[in-house]
């Protein structure tokens, strides 16, 4: 048997707070529990929105399921760019210039090469302006898929450039077959898709 103390125990006034405290418990108990938020600490919230950053970067495409392509800024300044599916390479450009860089981009399927060959007079070297990374200097994304560029090899005026040999019905992880990246000092034709085989070594 619990004994609560006698009003006369109870300091003045203590007994009508006390009467006050249990009501209100009661009350509370009666009613269904509300799910509480849970608020982030700064310390917390601040990784968090770098990876909200970091994620609209990398997956231009997430929405409405998997990407065709992925961007992902990397911290020595280079980039890697990973094809999930021949399609849409000047949206792959405009995210580009969206960041910043002047980069052209096409891809060429099989059976399938640019009309005009070269494309443009004043390629630089690749020991002038090496655009491809090679090997990668960070791990590329997906299983090794990703292509890996330095846009920084691109100076005010310059233009790079991006061929992807692409494939238009891939086995898994084989969209690509192999880049052509470089950079140009003067104008770059457009890549009007004529049949014929494509070849993306040096010209």
């Amino acid at each position: 048997m619990t004994i609560f103390p006698e009003e006369r125990d109870l300091p003045e006034g203590r007994h009508q707070l006390l009467k006050e405290f249990v009501m209100t418990a009661l009350q509370d108990e009666s009613k269904p529990a509300k799910p509480r938020r849970k608020l982030l600490r700064a310390g917390v919230l601040a990784p968090v929105l770098g990876l909200a950053a970091a994620a609209a970067v990398a997956l231009p495409l997430m929405f409405g399921g998997t990407p065709a392509f992925a961007v992902a800024k990397n911290p020595d300044g280079t980039i890697t760019i990973t094809i999930n599916e021949a399609k849409d390479p000047k949206a792959l450009e405009s995210d580009l210039k969206r960041m910043g860089y002047n980069i052209v981009v096409d891809f060429l399927p099989k059976g399938k090469k640019c009309a005009t060959r070269p494309r443009g007079e004043n390629w630089l070297s690749k020991e002038e302006a090496p655009l491809a990374v090679f090997p990668p200097t960070v791990e590329t994304a997906l299983g090794g898929r990703g292509f890996q560029i330095d846009p920084q090899k691109i100076k005010p005026g310059q233009t790079g450039v991006l061929e992807f040999a692409v494939d238009d019905d891939p086995k898994p992880g084989d969209v690509v077959a192999a880049i052509w990246a470089r950079v140009s000092n003067g104008p770059v034709a457009p890549c009007d898709l004529v049949d014929g085989n494509s070849p993306l070594g040096d010209y």
